[in-house]
């Protein structure tokens, strides 16, 4: 899990970023789609209404998480100070959606770009 700007340009002091290593509270949901949630801005979700997490886990200083789930589909959402924060959606607007299968690990990056400048 990084965070910062990614994006290359004119007095980026690092062209080309991979983000720094944050520490965060990572909130794992069953499946959750837009029409379920309250958006915010940039990424914020103001309320998941009644959808409580299924699993919490906290990022190490290196920004990684692992986490044991069963056989679905989830939402990552990640804690930040100022509220819930997701930015990744498939084409039917399901929030940062992730696929366990049976036996398999799976590896996501989480990027947190809402402080990015683009």
């Amino acid at each position: 899990m990084k965070r910062g700007n990614h994006m290359p340009g004119p007095g980026s002091p690092r062209p080309n970023s991979n983000g720094s290593p944050v520490e965060r509270e990572v909130l794992i949901f069953p499946l959750l789609n837009m029409s379920q949630v309250d958006a915010g801005d940039n990424g914020f979700i103001k309320s998941v209404g009644d959808a409580k997490p299924i699993k919490k886990v906290k990022s190490g200083k290196n920004g990684t998480f692992c986490v044991i789930l069963p056989t679905g589909r989830y939402s990552v959402i990640v804690q930040e100070p100022k509220g819930l924060y997701a930015n990744l959606f498939d084409t039917k607007n399901n929030i940062f959606p992730v696929t366990v299968e049976k036996g398999k690990s799976t590896q996501i990056k989480v990027e947190i770009t809402h402080q990015a400048v683009f």
